[in-house]
């Protein structure tokens, strides 16, 4: 599976992009047909400066982009929560294909 990360107006650091490369590589074994994956981070200004951290997911699968964003105060968190949506979107498309 190919895991394409883009950090858009700021450098990712490696233990950034380290933890995101661990946790998507356990999506393919909930399904193996995982074509590619897109992680966005962007740095969102709000009202007073304070900057909002948001992790974008795209997943796509033959004929299917599963997608999935989320905002908080740490990347970290902000993928983690993403992840789990996608997570529960990967396990629902296999549901289906089964059914």
């Amino acid at each position: 599976m190919e895991v394409k990360i883009h950090a858009i107006h700021f450098h990712a650091d490696q233990k950034l992009v380290s933890f995101i490369q661990e946790k998507l590589s356990k999506i393919e074994h909930f399904f193996d047909k995982i074509t590619g994956t897109e992680v966005y981070l962007k740095l969102e200004n709000n009202s007073s400066s304070v900057k909002d951290k948001v992790a974008e997911i795209k997943v796509m699968l033959p004929g299917k982009v599963l997608y999935s964003e989320e905002r908080s105060k740490a990347f970290e968190e902000s993928f983690d929560s993403a992840f789990n949506s996608i997570l529960k979107q990967v396990k629902k498309h296999k549901e289906k294909l089964k059914g």
